[in-house]
């Protein structure tokens, strides 16, 4: 500013231009005086040297209104102005502003409106006073790290977080036209059916909104987009992928918008003031708009959000930050940037301490939030509503994330959605969040905090979930609210320490999930509640201890292929058939509090008092308080009359053991139970003996067991059932229990039966 100010004084100095001392001796100069084109510098606005110098000149055909810094009329009412030569710059210093002991919202408006205006630059603190309504394009706002206050500020409208201090708004028109869609609107389409092409004209920003569905604000599509061309009578290209099918019968309606163009704030210091939604204040605002930055905002003690968006695109939010926000509880309070129905953003950079959101969308697409980081995050630093969000990327972030779980009104729903390189304390996308990605995810646990117990861990809906390279302090589990991917749930390369009892899935995860390469560490008797497939390939799982309880299946299916199984098992609750398939030189060892790797109890519910609440089968703290797990049909058919043999009377179990390890640390271990005996040592009620009442096929090839015992029920290898044990090696296993040899149970030629291993004394 000094060196621009030495500049224009050299250069008058050169051209020996008239001075004045102020803009009042400026506007006295007579008439007489007064030439076209005339410069002439003004060495203050005031009096000489206060900060308003400027270089004017005179323009005799000017006939613009007195603005009181950019534009001077002559005080003898004569024609023409004293124009200032600001080279597309406004400043406030011209119009006598120096600092916030005057309000600066005059001058604002005054550039606002002066179309040679391009850019306005603060030299000071500014205070401002009124919360302006802005809708010009092509400005920049740069108040270059000097503070904004709003001490005195109006009130604003009740609930309003678009009155900001600066608010820019394009402007809807009359233009408006509906359509019921005669086919389906596809998923990806930019071609968009309309009831009449001939209002649409290139290079036109629409909104384009669906009709809405059950949820109060249940909308797929609501987006600001630019017509890129007319195809015919009926169809229309947007600069827009449809991120949701819209079904054949359906309404879209469109409304033509001017919206503000490159209309951008930078490095501003603000400064807060009130702590209500009346009384409170906050910067910027942004709807309809195109091209729209916000860059280097630093706010502090903010009631709305710091940068408020709606029917935004192709914008940037950089170098951003808010420090505690005067409000958090209220939803809409304590955000950095809330951003509605949004597309092609993003947010870089950007910082929040002790507030509720670092970002939010809000039925938005294609959007990007990198290198963002929050403290003081409990509230959840990365959200989105769940009206059909869709596309959007995180990376390098750090702080609580959840997604798509503001409630039924909005939809609950998003998709594609990519998060790499993430830190949280904790991780939620268990509503109907489809086509999740997460790529190096890390929750950790955090003591003393709000909802303690559930930090440490990702709460996931099953639908289309992939996971690479992440870990969990305390827990990995999953829910499924839709079902709408066509894509696998995988984790693979994963690490995930698990708290005891907990479920890692629920009952009503129908899906299968697939782990690959991955590690469970501290399992006691969590559960896998749903009746989904479950498959473990080259993974690792740990028990907490010797004594602690298998994991428990209740699905149909169950996969281990390679890895390593120790001092865990897995018992199967489930009611129906049973697929049980270990192999691939997995190594099962160790022992567990119910001494079987694999066992069947043929329905949920029939172990023992203790071994329920210890599997996690009572109840389980979650965000929302303390909730009755469902123990599922069992109890219930039992509290109707019905027997347990009845529920799996018709049950059939395939047992397919090859190329598997399993060595059991004590003798009382078993290998497997089939056909089990309860933790209380006597039968379950699995047939009329004892028996699993359903049929077991088994089949164990080119493996090895040793110590411990093989159990089988009485009655487990009856009618409809079959064994094959064969080219097996066994060192020191109790088969005892074994049924006798018939046609379709073969167990001793063909296996090497040594005896147990020689203890080893030492002795040479």
């Amino acid at each position: 500013m000094e060196g621009w100010d030495r500049q224009e004084i050299e250069r008058a100095k050169l051209e020996a231009i008239r001075q004045v001392d102020s803009v009042p001796a400026l506007r006295s100069l007579p008439s007489v005086g007064r030439r076209e084109g005339e410069a002439i510098w003004v060495r203050g606005f005031a009096a000489p040297g206060d900060g308003g110098a400027k270089l004017v000149s005179w323009r005799v055909g000017c006939a613009l209104a007195d603005n009181g810094g950019t534009i001077h009329a002559p005080v003898d009412g004569g024609r023409g102005r004293w124009v200032v030569q600001h080279g597309g710059v406004g400043r406030f210093r011209f119009f006598g502003v120096f600092g916030p002991e005057t309000a600066a919202d005059s001058a604002l408006e005054a550039m606002l409106a002066d179309p040679s205006v391009r850019r306005i630059e603060a030299d000071s603190d500014l205070n401002f006073t009124r919360r302006h309504r802005i809708h010009r394009s092509f400005i920049d706002l740069d108040f270059n790290g000097f503070a904004v206050t709003t001490e005195g500020i109006e009130p604003a409208p009740p609930n309003d977080p678009f009155a900001a201090v600066f608010f820019f708004r394009g402007e809807e028109t009359e233009d408006e036209q509906s359509v019921v869609l005669s086919e389906e609107l596809a998923e990806l389409e930019e071609r968009f059916e309309v009831a009449d092409s001939s209002a649409f004209k290139v290079g036109e920003w629409w909104l384009v909104r669906g009709d809405r569905l059950s949820g109060g604000a249940e909308r797929e599509l609501e987006k600001l987009v630019k017509v890129t061309e007319v195809l015919d009578s009926t169809r229309v290209r947007f600069q827009y992928k449809n991120g949701w099918t819209i079904a054949a019968g359906r309404t879209v309606t469109y409304r033509r918008v001017n919206p503000v163009v490159q209309a951008c704030v930078r490095n501003m210091k603000f400064v807060a003031d009130g702590t209500t939604d009346v009384k409170g204040s906050h910067p910027l605002a942004f709807e309809f708009a195109v091209e729209c930055d916000a860059v280097g905002i630093d706010a502090t003690g903010t009631f709305w959000p710091v940068v408020m968006r709606r029917y935004n695109t192709n914008y940037v939010t950089e170098r951003c930050q808010l420090l505690n926000p005067t409000e958090v509880v209220v939803g809409g309070t304590g955000y950095l940037t809330q951003q509605i129905y949004c597309l092609y953003g993003h947010v870089r950079d950007c910082l929040t301490s002790n507030g509720r959101h670092l970002n939010d969308f809000t039925g938005s697409a294609y959007c990007h939030v990198e290198n963002c980081h929050a403290d003081g995050d409990d509230l959840g630093a990365f959200v989105t509503h769940g009206q059909y969000e869709h596309d959007l990327t995180y990376v390098g972030n750090s702080g609580l994330m959840s997604f798509a779980n503001s409630g039924p009104t909005w939809g609950e729903s998003a998709k594609r959605i990519t998060v790499k390189q993430h830190v949280a304390s904790w991780f939620l996308a268990f509503r109907k969040v489809t086509d999740l990605t997460l790529e190096d995810v890390h929750v950790r646990y955090r003591a003393g905090v709000d909802n303690s117990e559930n930090t440490g861990s990702f709460w996931l809906n099953a639908d289309g979930v992939q996971m690479k390279n992440c870990t969990a302090d305390r827990l990995v589990k999953f829910k499924q609210a839709s079902s709408r991917s066509s894509r696998p749930n995988v984790a693979e390369n994963c690490s995930f320490a698990l708290t005891a009892g907990r479920r890692v899935s629920h009952e009503e995860v129908s899906a299968e999930l697939t782990f690959r390469n991955c590690r469970f560490t501290g399992a006691d008797g969590n559960s896998f509640a749903g009746p989904g497939g479950v498959r473990f390939s080259d993974c690792r799982v740990e028990g907490a201890g010797s004594d602690s309880l298998p994991l428990r299946i209740h699905g149909g299916e169950l996969v281990f292929r390679g890895g390593e199984l120790r001092n865990t098992g897995f018992r199967f609750l489930g009611e129906g058939e049973l697929r049980v398939d270990v192999g691939s030189g997995a190594q099962v060892s160790g022992s567990n509090g119910e001494q079987a790797f694999f066992r069947r109890s043929g329905a949920a519910g029939c172990g023992t008092g203790a071994g329920m609440s210890a599997a996690g089968e009572g109840t389980e703290k979650t965000g929302a308080g303390t909730s009755a797990i469902n123990v599922r049909a069992g109890i219930a058919a039992v509290e109707a009359g019905t027997s347990w043999e009845s529920l799996a009377s018709q049950a059939t179990t395939r047992w397919r053991f090859d190329g598997m390890t399993s060595r059991a640390a004590d003798p009382a271990m078993a290998h497997y139970a089939i056909g089990g005996r309860g933790v209380s040592g006597s039968y379950e009620g699995l047939g009329g003996s004892g028996g699993s009442g359903g049929a077991n096929e088994y089949v164990a090839t080119g493996s090895t067991f040793e110590g411990g015992r093989f159990e089988i029920a009485d009655g487990a290898f009856g009618e409809g059932s079959l064994m094959l044990h064969a080219s097996n090696v066994e060192r020191g296993v109790d088969r005892s229990e074994l049924p006798e040899e018939s046609a379709a149970v073969r167990h001793v030629q063909g296996n090497l039966i040594l005896p147990a291993r020689l203890t080893d004394t030492g002795d040479s």
